[in-house]
């Protein structure tokens, strides 16, 4: 199947990958929350529509993703990162053309460049000391609504518990969902006590969207990779390793056998310097090795990368043996962050059910 392919090259299974929405689709209608997916991680229009319910509401992280999804069709998008106020006369653009884009803010200065715009806007709430935003209980979440409200541009609120990434198991995920709630439910509760409108209460990241059991007050779920997962989610229990359905492709191209090493044509360009699993239970190095159908090897990992080389080898401490890889034999690697290793290729190599040819997805990158 993989033989006209030049290597490194990005493989997305299809059948995993269908899974893995349908999964997170299934769970927010037994919720009773609309889903709105997060499309920054596969930056595909084929993939969004397999995402996306007909005519459904997105997510985005840049302006690039918002006129690549608009010009396909997606006219209900939050661009989830905090606005700079040079960036929203391109916004209005493309609200003129008919993309009901909302933005995020989380000061009285973004809001004030927001008004001037006419641009609506969803206020961003600290729900977890993660990053950006404000507290439910500040009085600057009154001010920022205000001056939002009284222009007609305040939607609600957003948040996202970026540290729930940094826990493990079903239940520290279900109390960061809880914490995400709680916090977003008070800050719209107390925008709504002031005489403010808050019709849009979001929430969600892949770990708490897996997890939470009770969303009483919120409008909508929010998660991004779950749709390909990976072995940060898996390291900390969100999916298993069977999941991840986006690899990559390369080809074994030499041995140091009393080295113990197997190299490969993919190096950090194909991969991503990302190495997420670094602080976890299991160290994966720079991902796990396995054959062409996607079986992974045993203890087998990218142990060490350069530009455009990996080094495979055996897992520290592991007593499994090196396989026999002839050079010219080609393998995948499931990689560390979905994210971070999709950004680094232009299109995607799809393989699917039943079909023995492979499709190619086109993906943008910029900003």
């Amino acid at each position: 199947m993989f033989d006209q392919l030049a290597t490194p090259c990005l493989v997305l299974d299809e059948a995993r990958m269908m899974r893995n929405i349908n999964r997170l689709r299934t769970r927010s209608e037994a919720l009773g929350v609309d889903l709105r997916p997060h499309l920054k991680t596969c930056k595909s229009v084929e993939v969004a529509r397999r995402v996306l319910h007909e005519g459904g509401a997105a997510t985005v992280s840049t302006l690039k993703e918002v006129e690549e999804f608009a010009a396909a069709g997606v006219d209900d998008v939050v661009y989830a990162v905090g606005i700079a106020p040079d960036k929203l006369e391109a916004v209005a653009e493309l609200r003129r053309s008919g993309c009901d884009v909302k933005v995020l803010l989380d000061s009285l200065e973004q809001a004030e460049a927001v008004v001037a715009a006419g641009v609506p806007a969803l206020i961003e709430i600290d729900s977890d000391r993660h990053r950006g935003g404000v507290r439910a209980d500040d009085p600057m979440l009154i001010d920022i609504g205000q001056t939002l409200d009284k222009n007609g541009l305040l939607r609600g609120v957003l948040t996202h518990a970026g540290e729930s990434y940094s826990v493990s198991g079903r239940e520290q995920h279900a109390a960061f969902a809880e914490m995400e709630r709680s916090e977003a439910v008070a800050a719209a509760n107390a925008l709504r006590a002031a005489g403010l409108s808050c019709e849009v209460v979001s929430v969600g990241s892949t770990p708490t969207a897996h997890a939470a059991t009770d969303l009483t007050g919120v409008t909508e779920l929010r998660a991004g990779v779950y749709v390909f997962f990976d072995l940060v989610m898996a390291g900390i229990g969100v999916c298993s390793v069977d999941d991840i359905a986006l690899s990559v492709l390369t080809t074994v191209i030499g041995h140091q056998k009393e080295r113990g090493w197997i190299l490969c044509d993919a190096g950090w360009m194909a991969m991503s310097r990302d190495r997420g699993t670094a602080n976890q239970t299991v160290d994966q190095g720079y991902g796990i090795v396995c054959d062409a159908s996607g079986n992974p090897f045993n203890d087998l990992i990218v142990a060490a990368a350069n530009q455009e080389h990996g080094t495979i080898a055996v897992r520290a401490g592991s007593g499994a043996s090196l396989p026999d890889l002839p050079v010219g034999t080609k393998i995948r690697i499931l990689p560390n962050h979905a994210c971070a290793t999709a950004a680094q290729h232009e299109s995607y190599n799809v393989i699917s059910e039943g079909e023995d040819k492979v499709q190619n997805w086109p993906r943008f990158r910029g900003w």
